[in-house]
């Protein structure tokens, strides 16, 4: 994978630090993932949607993608996509990868909840109108909240259903929030676990570490189906699920504390994605998870066609972007990318702390002070070059 390398700018130096004085990259214990940094990114003007940047990372001994990618709010396919498919559990020692903390928006309204199955991510964009249903004498009725424009939007990697349970491609909204919610065993389930173990429970207490919920669900509109945590974090990236969307049991606490009753959101499928960074274009391709389309090559010309962007298109580059499907936004212009210059070496801040860089061009990641977070958030300005790198955030009013 040809990693695009960008100019490296003085705020990523405070984010190196914060990250890289933070913990052991060998030796995460599952105390620090509570505490691991959250990113707020501004949310792009106009027709730009690239958000963040493409970070370097130095495999260390004892290293998992797994970790790593938990650590860095990614998942360990993300990384594995990125890096010509290295190995979760045992990737070399001493290469140096690209950790893809660069994403393109989906082409969806920028409100609320928005998840992109192929990508298995989902982004949340505050703050967000609300809607809300109640039943009085007999009559429903339906109010609306109003909200600013969304100014931020926080983006998790998330584990969906696995081939034969589907997470679906539908509009939802947030109709309840639970702590610690009991699992009730749907029995199609039941019968699948009766089957497969010889015994099954109806039934699983909230907050027993046998629940595959984790401590914090947000229930949907959509029959049957949440957004919620896992007592498993490394399925997260996995389709494992019965259709239900999984996160990080540290991401979920948080969006559980950011997200209201009445939020909207929508389940989408975009395995080519196409963004405006001023004025180069990208595009990001993931893997056909569930095989929807018959060629992925012929989807990504009709994209091409459907958002009109032929005369900007290099469809050689575009070619070779849909055979790597690497996750990370490609530049698919004429030419050689804007602005491309080489990435100095930057000094490792701890003697025991992972070896990272900044791949940044014009914006760089700073952590959000949200509750739940990691307390050390670097205080530094916000970045203007766009909008398109992450910066701090206030923790949203609840």
């Amino acid at each position: 994978m040809n990693a695009k390398p960008r100019k490296f700018g003085w705020l990523a130096i405070a984010l190196i630090v914060l990250i890289a004085g933070a913990t052991t990259a060998a030796a995460w214990e599952e105390a620090e993932f509570e505490h691991r940094p959250l990113f707020a990114f501004p949310l792009p003007e106009g027709r730009n949607a690239v958000i963040g940047n493409l970070t370097s990372y130095r495999i260390r001994k004892g290293d998992t993608l797994l970790d790593i990618g938990r650590w860095y709010g990614l998942s360990a396919k993300e990384i594995s996509d990125a890096n010509g498919h290295i190995d979760w559990w045992g990737p070399p020692v001493g290469m140096e990868i690209v950790l893809p903390t660069e994403h393109i928006l989906p082409a969806a309204q920028r409100s609320g909840l928005i998840l992109n199955i192929p990508e298995m991510r989902l982004y949340y964009y505050y703050p967000t109108a609300t809607y809300s249903r109640r039943k009085a004498s007999g009559v429903h009725s339906a109010s609306y909240k109003p909200a600013n424009e969304a100014r931020v939007v926080y983006t998790f990697p998330v584990g969906l259903g696995r081939f034969d349970w589907k997470t679906p491609v539908a509009a939802f909204t947030v109709t309840s929030k639970m702590k610690d919610p009991p699992w009730n065993v749907p029995d199609d389930i039941y019968q699948e676990h009766l089957e497969r173990d010889g015994e099954a429970d109806h039934m699983i207490p909230g907050g027993v570490p046998e629940n595959p919920l984790g401590h914090y669900k947000l229930d949907l509109s959509i029959p049957e189906y949440g957004i919620h945590g896992t007592n498993v974090p490394w399925g997260v990236g996995m389709e494992v699920s019965h259709g239900c969307i999984r996160l990080y049991p540290e991401d979920i606490e948080r969006l559980y504390g950011m997200v209201k009753v009445g939020t909207p959101g929508r389940l989408v499928y975009e395995p080519v994605k196409f963004g405006w960074r001023g004025d180069a274009l990208y595009v990001e391709v993931h893997d056909d998870l569930y095989g929807k389309y018959p060629g992925l090559w012929n989807h990504a010309v009709h994209v091409v066609s459907e958002q009109n962007l032929g005369e900007y298109v290099d469809m050689s580059k575009l070619e070779k972007a849909v055979e790597g499907k690497t996750g990370v936004p490609t530049y698919v212009m004429n030419g050689p990318e804007p602005g491309v210059g080489s990435t100095p070496t930057v000094p490792d801040s701890s003697a025991s702390g992972p070896s990272v860089t900044d791949d940044s061009g014009d914006g760089d990641a700073v952590p959000d002070s949200s509750g739940g977070g990691t307390g050390a958030a670097a205080s530094v300005p916000a970045n203007t070059g766009g909008g398109s790198g992450a910066t701090m955030a206030n923790d949203p009013d609840e």
